[in-house]
């Protein structure tokens, strides 16, 4: 089996985590392939490591049988991005606050490698999203969170309209409206109150921010359903952002096509973890304040 190694090289230490990390896959018999970011540290690695293969993300990810993302839930997301076309199975090793979507421990590293060697683990996929905007030449968007389109630099709200395949669903004022996959249920819109949503489930959620009336609530929709918003503004242009890591500006008015991607994101789970474990450790959901219990 051959792993590929994506850290975040802006972290401190991060050289010092792949130097362990390497050390023990060799110990493990693994083989592997490091992100061609890490050439910038290439003096303090170990010499005799320097003759692995050292890939941009895109080729690495599809060299690979599993990637390792080191970092936290941001280097996860960034890690997804870069794999989206190659359905590589992705691995989160914690070194960031949260990780959440990173939810290995690097203490518990050698216990994971001899998981994955026995194959004592399985493959998840989960939902991702993909838009495109009408009438406008641009890449298409991709996002394993959360695609978010807000009034960017205007100070006052905008105007949006919402259909549902090619149904009319309304129109309203809102600083901007979330579409969250759910697995970004846990992120920004979780935040702007939406619901958590299990990750199993096959849907898609619509959240509006801060909306200029109080009966504009989260939305719930099957991930068959394609989402269609048009975006209307005084001001010079709109915002969309992807996952809070990439950002787009448009000028208004605009529509924007929004769908189930058909390359999930593909996450390593051992059986020594669990969705509604990670709720109740990292985001402490359930506790109980009166008695201190989760």
């Amino acid at each position: 089996m051959r792993i590929g190694i994506i850290p975040n090289t802006t972290k401190k230490e991060v050289v010092k985590i792949v130097n362990s990390l390497i050390n023990k896959l060799d110990e493990h018999g693994f083989n592997y392939i490091l992100s061609k970011s890490l050439l910038k540290f290439e003096e303090d690695f170990d010499s005799s490591k320097m003759s692995c293969e050292f890939l941009p993300h895109a080729e690495l990810c599809s060299k690979s049988d599993i990637v390792i993302s080191i970092g936290g839930d941001g280097t996860m997301l960034t890690t997804a991005y870069e794999a989206r076309n190659s359905n590589t199975p992705i691995l989160g090793l914690n070194f960031g606050k949260l990780g959440f979507l990173a939810e290995f421990e690097i203490k518990d590293l050698d216990e994971l490698l001899t998981d994955i060697k026995n194959k004592n683990y399985y493959i998840e996929e989960r939902t991702t999203l993909e838009a495109v905007c009408r009438d406008v030449k641009s890449d298409k968007l991709f996002a394993v969170n959360d695609i978010v389109i807000d009034k960017g630099g205007w100070s006052k709200m905008i105007q949006l309209t919402l259909q549902v395949n090619n149904d009319y669903v309304t129109t309203f004022t809102a600083d901007g409206i979330i579409i969250a996959t759910p697995t970004g249920t846990t992120g920004y819109s979780l935040s702007a109150g939406g619901p958590i949503v299990s990750p199993s489930a096959d849907v898609i959620v619509v959240n509006p921010i801060s909306p200029h009336t109080l009966t504009m609530r989260p939305l719930v929709l099957s991930s068959k359903q394609k989402i269609i918003v048009t975006v209307d503004s005084p001001y010079k242009s709109v915002q969309i952002n992807t996952d809070g890591q990439r950002v787009q500006y448009f000028k208004p008015p605009l529509t924007i096509e929004i769908y189930k991607s058909d390359n999930p994101l593909k996450l390593v789970h051992t059986d020594k973890m669990n969705y509604f474990e990670t709720l109740r450790n990292k985001l402490f959901w359930g506790l109980d304040i009166r008695n201190n219990k989760i």
